[in-house]
C-alpha cells in the first residue's frame, strides 16, 4: 500500500458510513453558532500545524511553498466563509406562505419551505490541490456547513498531508464537542474502495474533483444502487479562449505574455488551464503566435504532481501532436528531467479540428492548441463543437465586442464562467463564483464547487404544511428567532 497506509476494506467502509449516519443525526441538534465555531476551529487547527504541513505537502506533490502557503490560506478562508454564511442564515432559502382559510373556492394551508441536509457525504480528495480540494477543502467545508457528516477518501498522491489535516479536524471535533464521527477519513487506491464508498447504504451524496474517467465511474456506481444518489463530479475542461481581431492587431505581445503565464502556471495542472485557443486568421494572430512561441520557449520545465500525471501528459501530448494537420509552434528550450513537464503550444486549422474529436480532449498540463479559423462562422462552429466547459474566455476591445454579438451570446451556453479580457486560471472564492459547467465539465451544471453556493449540492428543499409553530425549524418559526431574510407572503422580510 502506498505511503504505508492500510487500505480500507468494504466491511470497514460500511462501518464508517454507518458511523457517519449516526453522527449526522446527532449533528442536527447542533446550533448554527456551534457549527460556525466548529468550522472556524478547523481553520485554526490547520494553521496551528504550521510549516510542517507545508513541507510535507511540498514533499508529496512537488508544489512550491509559496503556492502551498496561498492554497492553505484559501482553505482556511473558505472554512471561515461558510461560518459567516451560517450566521447570516439566508442560505437556507426560507419561505413562508401563511394560511388563507377564507380563500375561495379553495382555502390555502400554511406552507413553509427551507433547505435541509441530505445526509453523509463522501468526498474524494483531488490530486492537484492537496488543501483546497482535499481533506478540509471546499467540498468538506460546504457539506459540514450544510449540516452533513463527511467521509473523505485521501488521495494517495498526498496521503500523509491528508492525515495531518485529518488530525487537525479531529482536534476541532474534540474542542467543539461535536459528534465523534462527524468527519472520518479512509485510505484506498483500488476501484473497489471507491465503489464501496459510493454504494454504501448510508452514503447520501458524493463530491469528486479529477479525471473524466474517474468522475463517470462514480456516477455509474451511483446509478447501480438500489437508491441512486447525487454525484457531483468536477472533471475535464479545455477552457477555450477566443481572441478577437482588433485586440490581436493592437495587443499581440501583451496577450502572448499574459497567456504564456496562464498556460504554464503550476505546470498547467489546473482544471481551468487554457488548453484551447481560437481566432480567425490575420496578421495580428500570427504576431501573437510568434510571441507566444517565444514566451513558451523560455519557460523552464518543472516537476509535475506525480509520475502518473506526468505519464498521462506525455502520452496525450504525443497523441495530439501526432495528428495530421497539427503543427508544433514551440516547446520549452530546456530539456526536461525526471517527471518534469515541458511546456508546448501548437496550431491546427478550424476545419481539421472539427473533423478530429481527439483534438477536443483535455491535455492536463502546460499544453495549449491554437485553432486557426478561416472566418467567424467557422470559429462559432468550432466553439459549438467543444463539450461543456468550466470556463470560456473572450479577449477583445470594445469595438470587437460590438462587432461579434452572436459569439458573445453563445459563450454562456457552453461554460459555467465567462471571462472578458482575463485568464481562466485563478478561481475567486466568493458568492458570485461559479466553478461548474455543462457536461462533461461536471455531472450537474446547476451547481458550483466553489463559493457559498457550493452548499446547495448537499441539501434539498422540504415544505412543512400546517405544522405547529413550536415544531418548526427555527428558520421557519413565525417570530423568526434567527433573524434571517425570508420570503414571507411574497415579500423579503427579516
Amino acid at each position: 500500500m502506498a505511503n504505508n497506509f492500510k487500505e480500507a476494506s468494504v466491511e470497514e467502509i460500511n462501518q464508517v458510513m454507518q458511523q457517519a449516519q449516526t453522527a449526522f443525526e446527532a449533528y442536527q441538534k447542533t446550533s448554527v453558532e456551534e457549527k460556525s465555531v466548529f468550522l472556524e476551529t478547523i481553520a485554526n487547527e490547520i494553521e496551528a500545524l504550521g510549516e510542517a504541513l507545508l513541507l510535507k505537502a511540498s514533499e508529496e506533490t512537488n508544489l512550491p511553498l509559496p503556492r502551498l502557503t496561498g492554497e492553505r490560506a484559501r482553505t482556511t478562508g473558505q472554512l471561515r466563509m461558510f461560518a459567516g454564511m451560517l450566521r447570516e442564515g439566508s442560505w437556507v432559502e426560507a419561505s413562508v406562505d401563511t394560511a388563507l382559510p377564507e380563500r375561495t373556492p379553495l382555502p390555502r394551508p400554511d406552507l413553509r419551505k427551507m433547505l435541509v441536509p441530505l445526509g453523509p457525504v463522501v468526498v474524494f480528495g483531488a490530486s492537484n490541490f492537496p488543501f483546497a480540494y482535499s481533506t478540509a477543502g471546499g467540498d468538506t467545508a460546504s457539506a459540514l456547513a450544510g449540516g452533513c457528516s463527511v467521509v473523505v477518501k485521501a488521495h494517495p498522491a498526498h496521503a500523509e498531508t491528508s492525515e495531518l489535516v485529518y488530525g487537525a479536524i479531529k482536534k476541532a471535533i474534540a474542542a467543539c464537542n461535536m459528534p465523534e464521527h462527524i468527519f472520518q477519513h479512509v485510505h484506498g487506491t483500488s476501484f473497489e474502495s471507491g465503489k464501496a464508498l459510493v454504494q454504501a447504504d448510508d452514503t447520501a451524496a458524493v463530491g469528486f474533483t479529477g479525471s473524466t474517467g474517474g468522475g463517470l465511474a462514480l456516477l455509474q456506481y451511483s446509478s447501480q444502487r438500489k437508491k441512486p444518489i447525487p454525484v457531483f463530479s468536477e472533471m475535464g475542461s479545455t477552457n477555450p479562449v477566443v481572441f478577437l481581431p482588433d485586440t490581436l492587431n493592437k495587443n499581440a505581445a501583451d496577450l502572448a505574455a499574459q497567456y504564456t503565464g496562464s498556460i504554464t502556471l503550476g505546470m498547467g495542472q489546473f482544471c481551468t488551464n487554457p488548453g484551447l485557443m481560437l481566432a480567425v486568421e490575420s496578421e495580428g494572430l500570427h504576431n501573437f503566435i510568434g510571441a507566444l512561441g517565444a514566451g513558451i520557449e523560455g519557460v523552464k520545465p518543472a516537476k509535475m504532481l506525480h509520475a502518473g500525471i506526468h505519464s498521462a501528459y506525455e502520452k496525450k501530448c504525443s497523441a495530439a501532436l501526432g495528428q495530421q494537420g497539427v503543427t508544433e509552434i514551440k516547446r520549452s528550450a530546456t530539456e526536461a528531467a525526471d517527471i518534469e513537464a515541458r511546456p508546448i503550444v501548437a496550431t491546427v486549422s478550424g476545419d481539421t479540428f472539427l473533423r478530429n474529436p481527439l483534438l477536443h480532449e483535455e491535455v492536463f498540463g502546460p499544453y495549449s492548441l491554437m485553432v486557426i479559423c478561416k472566418d467567424e462562422p467557422e470559429l462559432i462552429k468550432v466553439l459549438k463543437s467543444v463539450s461543456g466547459q468550466l470556463t470560456t474566455t473572450v479577449m477583445g476591445t470594445d469595438d470587437d465586442f460590438a462587432a461579434h454579438p452572436a459569439l458573445l451570446q453563445l459563450l454562456p451556453t457552453i461554460a459555467g464562467r465567462v471571462l472578458f479580457n482575463g485568464v481562466p486560471t485563478g478561481v475567486e472564492v466568493c458568492a458570485s463564483m461559479v466553478h461548474g459547467g455543462p457536461f462533461p465539465a461536471t455531472t450537474d451544471s446547476r451547481f458550483t464547487a466553489v463559493g457559498i453556493n457550493a452548499v446547495k449540492r448537499w441539501v434539498r428543499p422540504v415544505s412543512f404544511q400546517s405544522c405547529p409553530d413550536a415544531l418548526l425549524p427555527l428558520a421557519l418559526q413565525q417570530a423568526n428567532p434567527l433573524g434571517i431574510w425570508r420570503l414571507f407572503d411574497g415579500e423579503w422580510k427579516k
